[in-house]
């Protein structure tokens, strides 16, 4: 398929500039696929649509202070560093924002408390992407040092932070938040596990693909960059559980998605999950994992884990929206997105959600 195959126009007004007040007050389109048809609620009715003993995925992570400030030694001119993975104890890979910054440039970082370090380009990468050394370890400095990275389309400032983490926040290291889990509050998730519903947790990253489009005319030529994700053997138990008990998996977000077909394809030993022929069994046990993974999941893949998903309203030409394309269908995904524009629903990260079951 083209990358212009899932090309839209959204209009610049219905891009969410703020948060949902409060979480759980954000609009909710359902789409049942079997059907082909939608509902609009609130996204504080989504346990309408669960059962007991199905099991919501999430992603744990939480955002750090990645976007950090500096300069050129010696020449003092300005650079911008957005951090999107660490590689060692002092090495990190980012997308850097500034001219001439090259192998061998060495940047000096300014904190809020006067806390300071240097680092030096080690390597450079595809268009902006850079490795950086630093001095010391930035981990203990990123509260001083960074601040937290909000999307490029985003131009409100945001009075919390917090707002742009979810409630379950807890292992720290991604440059983007898993914006599908921005509408739980702690009231929703109690009430949903009071009524048999399962919570299980994995961790994804997120890194270098949230920035970057689809360049290639062909999706399939499109390569992901690797993240970092982990699923335990406890949730993963959770989770094989539960279907085996006839409960449904719904991921919440994107990011939760890849981390169980990853999971499965482990499982099963699959290596090109696009290979010609396929498993008599459609579902797949999810195994344990922490380890890298570069799944790209586009039309014509065979979701192995994943019953249903819980996500935001994704930009053209993005991996995401294939991702929830190959889920629900190009042409079903793209009538409820105009259904959606045509509603007022707001889109991106601090937009409205999707359910599709």
């Amino acid at each position: 398929m083209k990358t212009a195959d899932f090309d839209y126009y959204l209009p610049a007004e219905q891009i969410a500039q703020t948060p949902a007040e409060p979480r759980d007050s954000a609009r909710l389109l359902v789409l049942h696929r079997a059907e082909g048809r939608t509902e609009h609620r609130r996204f504080r009715d989504i346990g309408d649509y669960l059962e007991p003993g199905d099991v919501l995925v999430l992603n744990q992570t939480r955002v750090i202070p990645a976007r950090l400030h500096g300069r050129k030694v010696p020449s003092g001119g300005q650079v911008e560093l957005l951090l999107l993975r660490r590689e060692g104890e002092r090495t990190w890979r980012g997308i850097v924002g500034g001219k001439r910054v090259e192998e061998g440039t060495r940047l000096i970082f300014n904190g809020d408390d006067q806390a300071t370090v240097e680092g030096t380009v080690i390597a450079v990468g595809d268009r902006a992407e850079r490795v950086v050394r630093f001095d010391a370890p930035i981990g203990p400095l990123l509260a001083s040092l960074g601040e937290i990275p909000l999307p490029p389309y985003i131009h409100e400032p945001l009075a919390d932070p917090e707002r742009y983490q979810t409630i379950y926040a807890r292992e720290p290291g991604s440059a983007a938040a898993p914006t599908a889990g921005l509408h739980f509050t702690p009231d929703l998730l109690i009430g949903l596990t009071r009524r048999g519903i399962k919570l299980a947790y994995c961790t994804l990253h997120i890194g270098l693909d949230t920035f970057e489009p689809v360049r290639t005319d062909e999706i399939a030529d499109h390569r992901m960059h690797s993240e970092h994700a982990t699923l335990s053997s406890e949730d993963a138990h959770t989770i094989n559980q539960a279907k085996l008990s006839g409960g449904r998996i719904v991921a919440v977000g994107t990011t939760s998605v890849r981390v169980l077909e990853t999971a499965a394809l482990r499982s099963a030993g699959i290596d090109d999950p696009y290979a010609p022929g396929g498993e008599a069994c459609a579902w797949r046990p999810v195994a344990a994992f922490d380890a890298p993974t570069n799944l790209f999941i586009r039309p014509g893949y065979r979701f192995r884990a994943v019953d249903a998903l819980i996500t935001n309203f994704h930009l053209p030409r993005s991996t995401l929206l294939m991702l929830v394309s190959a889920l629900a269908g190009r042409e079903l995904i793209l009538s409820a997105y105009r259904e959606a524009q045509q509603a007022g629903y707001r889109f991106y990260s601090f937009g409205d959600a999707m359910l599709i079951e």
